[in-house]
């Protein structure tokens, strides 16, 4: 074969293809750092990325997202978006944040996808911090609400699997119970109430659960903490309406969690609704091949943010 077409065979083999290859699946709450996908934003809402919500030397971020055609000067709910991930785990930007976040943005909401203080090393505490962050970013978008366009008046929650223990906490303690007026952590004169809170299939009854890394004691060792990291232990009449979801297939977190929830509201005179989803797994995001949730959890919102009756 003559030289120069060696040659020319040779550079074509070593270019890179300029073929896209298809994306992934969304890693999974377990994924290695390392092993985790470059977040694809969507394109269909407005996405502010990386927002410094938390202050100071903090790294964890928020992503906050918006309807294309948002007129600033109208504000319309906001809803908080907490990830999941044992703790341990989990990014504001995994397919399942993104995936709840645009489907809200596209139905009229401001949207704030955050990131909180994770397990990181052996031993370290990182609860409740976590209870802390969440907290913050709900007076971050109070504090913001001006200028992000939202009704500082209807911020709901929704949080899946850790982030479901997170969205309930918000929404059934207060002040009296020992996670707001904290020393050090931002907006403390603001308020972190939310309208309503939705959760997916989250341990809420932590001391029927299994031991707890960002306690870094055993539940033998400190029931008490389980105790107060349990959103069971403060329900109450007062609680704003709340929404559970869950799979009859999970393997991580028993449907028996959201089942003690459930009973111990209704016990309570808490607003509380559980909807179970045959043969779903664990870890799902709004449009699971079982069922697309998208008019039960965007009905939800209208009906306690909008004030609009189910269709």
């Amino acid at each position: 074969m003559p030289l120069i077409l060696v040659l020319a065979a040779f550079v074509c083999a070593a270019a890179p293809s300029s073929v896209t290859k298809a994306s992934a699946e969304p890693a999974s709450e377990d994924t290695p750092a390392a092993m985790k996908k470059v977040p694809v934003y969507p394109k269909t809402v407005a996405v502010l990325k990386d927002v410094d919500y938390l202050g100071g030397k903090r790294k964890e971020k928020a992503d906050i997202y918006s309807p294309l055609d948002h007129d600033k000067s109208k504000p319309i709910p906001g809803v908080i978006v907490i990830h999941g991930g044992g703790f341990n785990d989990g990014d504001k930007a995994r397919g399942r944040e993104l995936n709840i976040s645009e489907n809200l943005a596209l139905k009229g909401y401001v949207c704030m996808s955050i990131n909180y203080k994770l397990r990181r090393t052996s031993g370290q505490v990182t609860w409740p911090q976590s209870v802390y962050d969440a907290k913050a970013a709900v007076r971050y978008l109070r504090k913001e609400a001006a200028s992000l366009g939202v009704d500082p008046e209807r911020i709901g929650v929704i949080g899946c699997s850790a982030g479901c223990n997170l969205a309930m906490m918000l929404a059934t303690t207060g002040p009296a119970d020992g996670f707001d007026a904290i020393k050090g952590e931002p907006y403390q004169d603001v308020s972190a109430k939310v309208a309503c809170a939705v959760g997916f299939y989250g341990a809420v009854d932590l001391m029927n659960y299994h031991d707890m890394k960002m306690f870094a004691k055993t539940r033998e060792e400190a029931p008490e903490l389980y105790k107060k990291g349990s959103p069971i232990t403060y329900l109450d009449a007062k609680d704003p309406p709340l929404l559970l979801v869950h799979g009859t297939a999970d393997e991580t977190v028993p449907l028996s969690q959201s089942e003690t929830f459930i009973r111990i509201a209704k016990e309570k005179g808490a607003p509380c609704v559980l909807e179970v989803i045959p043969e779903a797994p664990h870890s799902f995001d709004l449009q699971p091949k079982q069922r697309d949730l998208r008019p039960l959890v965007t009905g939800f919102f209208d009906l306690h943010l909008k004030g609009k009756q189910p269709k």
